[in-house]
Order: structure tokens, then C-alpha cells, then sequence
């Protein structure tokens, strides 16, 4: 089988142009599956659709590969056996008759409580980049905008009676999101001073960059960076992270997942899911507090 391996590594290699680090790729996923088939006396040109379910489940239990890793597994196995097929070396691909498994669901990054307070200290008030970067936290986390709309906010955008700003989302569609006070303190006093200092040239956007125009969404990610270097933080930073940051925290403190379906201005309640995860903290606090048998009366 060895043989056969080496021929389909040349196939690839000079029929098909692969790269090396492909072939590496294909070669190691086929060479751990030479190594189970030997550890259970199977033999490569005769193995049958239910052998398979057994080399499953030792990807899976025996060696704990996630379902993405399993399936570059059987993607890698399944072009060998569809090679050795084209050669009548097996008379089918037994590899072709399973399906990819389910993609492991990655849960959002997010910022505790604690860490936001670290990040919104960082900025520097009494300079105008420094109340820009602190408005830029603010805003980020304090109406969950992605950083595509928040750049694009322009001063017209924003009624300041309200509390509310129109947001130009996905597919051009419209949507007003809210901010509250501590993004209404940060927002008042850079239009009152720093960006007085900063807007060169009568722009209209509200986020400008240290040569008076429009930040970019790569200035943004920037400031995001160099902001959390100043931290004790151990985590990465990103835009996504402080909108993923916002949803999380509304509904741990209870918003139903609608509401924040519409504050992110997502049009499918299957897209805001992968926010439930609640904390463990939440889960126990909602536990003793709303199962009558959790506790026992004094």
C-alpha cells in the first residue's frame, strides 16, 4: 500500500500541481490511516462502508480530533480511494458514501466586565486622538455597530436628543441603534473639543483620522491594537470581539435574543444564536434565584 501511496503522491504532484504543502497534508492524513488499518489487521483494498464507522469513531473517541480535523481526514482519504478506484485497484470509493461531519461550533470571544473597564481608562482625555479612541470603545461595545458602519457614521446621523444614531447596515438597509450615557459623555466632549481640533477640513464623518479625514476600518483595527498593549489584557482585540461583547452582556443580563437580533441588525434569528452562551456565573445566578428547591429557607 506503500506503493500505491507514492504513485498517487507523484499524481498529484505532476498531474495535478498541488502544492507541497498540500501533498504533505494528504500524505500525513493517509499515512495515520495506513498506521489504524495495520493496528487492526485491515487491509486498504478491501475495506467496506462499515469498517468505516469504526475509524470514525476512533478519530473521534480514540484520538478526540475535532469534526473539522476528521473531516480533512476523510477529504484527504476520500481523493486516494477515488484515485485507486480510476486505477481498478478497488472497485469503488467507499469513502465517498459518508458525509462531512458537522463544523464545531467556536463560540464568540468576548470581554468581561473588568477587562472593558481596563480598555476604556487606556485613551487619554485631554488629548483629541485620545477622546476620538475612547468614543471609538465606547461606541464599538455601546450599540454593538460592526466597524464597516461605524466609520461611515456621519455627523447627520446622529440625533443627540434621542440618543440614537441611523446606521447604514448589510445590503444598504437602514437601522437606528441606541447608545446610553457613558457613550453620550465620551460622544459630547470630543464633538465639543477634540474633534473641533482635528476636522481640517469640514468633514461630515464623525471618526477622523490624525490628518483630519475619514478613518479607515484597518485605522480603527489600529487603534484597537494599540489600545489593548497598554492593558494587562491577555486577549486579542477586534471590533468583532467588542460587538460580540455587547450581545453577550445583553443577554446576560436578561434582553431577549429579538431585541438583539434587531440591535445587530442581523435579518435572520439563527445568526444571533451563537450568542446564548451565557456565563456560568449567569446560569448559577438564574438557578438560585428562580428554582424554588435550590436552597433551603433558614
Amino acid at each position: 500500500m506503500i506503493q500505491q501511496l507514492d504513485k498517487y503522491i507523484d499524481y498529484l504532484r505532476y498531474e495535478k500541481n498541488y502544492s507541497d504543502y498540500t501533498i504533505n497534508s494528504y500524505k500525513s492524513d493517509i499515512l495515520e490511516y495506513f498506521d489504524y488499518l495495520k493496528k487492526e489487521n485491515l487491509e486498504y483494498d478491501k475495506i467496506e462502508y462499515g469498517d468505516l464507522r469504526f475509524y470514525l469513531m476512533y478519530l473521534k473517541d480514540g484520538k478526540d480530533d475535532l469534526n473539522s480535523s476528521i473531516d480533512r481526514k476523510l477529504s484527504s482519504l476520500r481523493g486516494f480511494y477515488n484515485y485507486l478506484a480510476l486505477n481498478g485497484i478497488v472497485s469503488n470509493n467507499v469513502f465517498s458514501l459518508i458525509s462531512g461531519l458537522k463544523k464545531d461550533k467556536k463560540l464568540p470571544r468576548y470581554f468581561e466586565y473588568n477587562e472593558l473597564e481596563e480598555l476604556f481608562n487606556v485613551p487619554d482625555l485631554r488629548m483629541p486622538l485620545g477622546q476620538r479612541d475612547r468614543l471609538i470603545l465606547e461606541m464599538l461595545y455601546g450599540t454593538g455597530v460592526r466597524v464597516g458602519e461605524l466609520v461611515n457614521i456621519k455627523l447627520g446621523d446622529i440625533d443627540l436628543s434621542r440618543k440614537m444614531i441611523l446606521i447604514l447596515g448589510k445590503g444598504n438597509k437602514e437601522r437606528e441603534v441606541t447608545y446610553g450615557d457613558y457613550c453620550e459623555e465620551a460622544l459630547r466632549l470630543y464633538l465639543s473639543d477634540g474633534y473641533q481640533k482635528i476636522n481640517k477640513y469640514n468633514e461630515s464623518y464623525l471618526f477622523l483620522n490624525n490628518n483630519g479625514h475619514q478613518v479607515s476600518e484597518r485605522g480603527v483595527r489600529y487603534v484597537l491594537d494599540q489600545i489593548i498593549k497598554k492593558t494587562s489584557i491577555n486577549k486579542s482585540i477586534s471590533p468583532h470581539v467588542l460587538r460580540h461583547s455587547f450581545a453577550t452582556h445583553l443577554l446576560n443580563e436578561g434582553c431577549d435574543l429579538l431585541t438583539v437580533q434587531k440591535l445587530l441588525g442581523h435579518e435572520s434569528i439563527s445568526a444571533t444564536q451563537i450568542y446564548t452562551h451565557v456565563s456560568s456565573d449567569r446560569l448559577k445566578e438564574v438557578y438560585y434565584k428562580s428554582f424554588p428547591r435550590a436552597k433551603k429557607d433558614d
